[in-house]
């Protein structure tokens, strides 16, 4: 097998029902990989086929192309996402995507308008970072911050992060989990990828979107605000928000009961 493939590539899973007239593909976001979604893309295995797989620099996709390629953006990973689609012959799939896999996701239904018949947001940014016109919820400071402490101690880092971003301090494994995952990745994969995220901007991009789209958003999320997903609904046409019972970041862990019915609801 070419170790380029876009199945080996992206280690690409294939599950649920292989009988069923439709596809659900889920993209992960930042510090995680598709092993995330294991709870809520369960509770559709009775009726869709479901797609799970790694981003380039995340859980087992292929190291040497992380290194071979230039992933200085989100564009590669969307390209990733469309190439899989054309390999598997994927169309009018549900794509679900979280946080940054949400804007990856997004992405790949404009450069593929066949891709989708429904796109599903959870926790996305257009942005991550303020601006006078915009609150995307970190100060150019505070991303100074995070890239100077994964350089230097990303192990303390990922410890000090997580509990943050998850937010469910009655859980503590849960924070556990995803600072475990984030150590696993290497420093310079992890600078690369954060790179990548918070220096994206993808608000004219939302425009561009004609794919029945609905966002799901925690009622408080320390690393995109409500305002973020306010935006995202006012500017990406036809939208629904969903402001789903939980805290944190990574709802779809945390909560995946509360997520599970967000999208059932949105598909009904």
């Amino acid at each position: 097998m070419d170790r380029l493939d876009p199945i080996y590539k992206n280690h690409v899973t294939i599950t649920g029902n292989p009988q069923a007239e439709q596809t659900m593909v889920f993209v992960h976001g930042f510090g995680t990989d598709q092993t995330a979604w294991q709870q809520v893309a369960s509770a559709f295995f009775d009726e869709f086929k479901i797609i799970l797989f790694d981003n380039v620099g995340a859980g087992q996709a292929a190291a040497e192309a992380f290194i071979q390629h230039r992933y200085l953006n989100l564009h590669p990973y969307a390209d990733d996402l469309v190439k899989i689609a054309e390999v598997l012959d994927l169309k009018q799939v549900i794509l679900i995507g979280h946080s940054v896999g949400g804007m990856i996701s997004l992405l790949a239904t404009i450069r593929a308008p066949t891709l989708a018949a429904r796109l599903i947001l959870i926790g996305a940014s257009p942005r991550y970072v303020n601006d006078e016109q915009y609150f995307g919820g970190f100060t150019d400071n505070d991303i100074a911050e995070i890239y100077s402490a994964v350089v230097q101690r990303q192990a303390a880092w990922a410890d000090d992060f997580a509990p943050m971003v998850m937010a469910n301090p009655e859980h503590p494994h849960l924070s556990e989990y995803y600072a475990s995952t984030i150590k696993s990745i290497p420093t310079r994969q992890t600078l690369t990828v954060l790179c990548s995220i918070f220096q994206s901007d993808h608000r004219q991009d939302l425009a561009l979107v004609n794919t029945p789209t609905l966002l799901i958003q925690a009622k408080e999320d320390f690393a995109v605000p409500l305002a973020v997903a306010n935006y995202l609904h006012q500017h990406i046409a036809g939208s629904q928000l969903a402001v789903i019972e939980a805290t944190g970041h990574l709802p779809h862990i945390s909560a995946p009961a509360e997520v599970i019915a967000a999208i059932r609801a949105f598909l009904k």
